[in-house]
């Protein structure tokens, strides 16, 4: 007769969600990284805000049409603060920021200025959130700023970096800490799609200034440069800020802005792959930092096991405790 134990199903269903959640991680992280080369590409022919107009206004349209499909209403009330803090700071100020930030420095420099972000975010959260700042965490962020600080100076050189551009990429990490820390509350009250969904029509609708200069640009640019924008609207936008938005639900925000330093790693290889721009023995060494970090801040120490509820207590020959032995453990 095989006996199979009850506590093993309900392991593997308690691990699905950890499973899921770091699925999303790696969507997401890709698909930022993805941004970095299609903004590189898009920029030459849209300016930073007519080019964020285009990438939320794509975005929303996607997400909005798939609220419509999934019939999620409106955000409950008590979301709406984070979804329109995060929506300002992230959706909105965050990507015009970032976009004119990077047309004033060199990507080495940009790419360390806003690696300050997950520092930020972990300060943010713990002060604000109460978000826990156990030493694998910290030491994680620390490997991973090292590297992210590698691959900066590593690329730096290659352009002029003026004190405006380093100041709105300090600006952009800011605005980005400030809106993670902002939707993580939202996602307790609504769904990780109405966040997501909402937090981008607001930047959407922050960007509207733009409005002329994205029709006026529109009309002029290559078609590979309108198609990089829309990409950047359906995949990084869209898609990656919900499976953002999902992870973010079911960790600490200072966990979840610790896994965004693979970034840079990622662009480094996406840049190899796709432009040409063949890495040197630095900028890798940076990048496998920036990965080994991300390792760090995600592991955990191992903990006792701790007792399944729903498996029953072992029955054995042994004698029943004796009454004065439950009193002295209870004490």
């Amino acid at each position: 007769m095989m006996n199979h134990s009850p506590g093993r199903p309900s392991r593997r269903l308690a691990r699905r969600p950890e499973v899921t959640a770091a699925a999303a991680v790696v969507v997401t992280v890709v698909l930022w990284a993805s941004a970095f080369v299609s903004i590189r590409s898009a920029g030459a022919a849209y300016s930073p805000g007519a080019l964020a107009l285009g990438r939320l206004a794509a975005g929303a349209l996607a997400l909005g049409a798939w609220c419509l499909v999934r019939r999620e209403g409106w955000p409950a009330r008590a979301a709406w603060p984070g979804i329109a803090i995060s929506g300002v700071l992230w959706f909105g100020v965050y990507m015009v920021v970032l976009n004119w930030g990077e047309q004033q420095v060199d990507a080495g420099t940009a790419a360390l200025v806003v690696n300050t972000g997950p520092i930020l975010i972990a300060l943010f959260g713990a002060r604000l959130l109460g978000d826990p700042m156990p030493p694998r965490l910290l030491a994680g962020i620390a490997v991973s700023f090292a590297g992210a600080v590698t691959v900066g100076l590593s690329m730096s050189g290659q352009g002029g970096a003026s004190v405006l551009g380093v100041v709105l990429c300090l600006i952009a990490a800011v605005a980005y800490a400030g809106g993670v820390v902002a939707q993580k509350p939202a996602l307790g009250h609504a769904s990780v799609l109405q966040v997501t969904t909402f937090g981008c029509a607001v930047g959407a609708v922050l960007c509207l200034p733009f409005s002329w200069q994205l029709i006026t640009e529109a009309s002029r640019a290559p078609l590979s440069a309108t198609l990089n924008m829309v990409y950047l609207g359906i995949f990084p936008t869209a898609l990656a800020f919900t499976t953002w938005a999902y992870a973010l639900a079911r960790t600490t925000a200072s966990r979840m802005g610790a896994t965004t330093y693979a970034v840079p790693a990622l662009v480094v290889l996406m840049s190899w792959l796709a432009l040409g721009e063949v890495p040197g023995v630095l900028t890798l060494a940076g990048g496998v930092l920036c990965l080994v970090g991300v390792g760090v801040s995600r592991s955990r120490s191992r903990a006792v096991p701790a007792i399944d509820p729903e498996v029953p207590p072992p029955v054995g020959p042994g004698p029943a405790p004796s009454p004065a032995a439950g009193r002295a453990d209870a004490a």
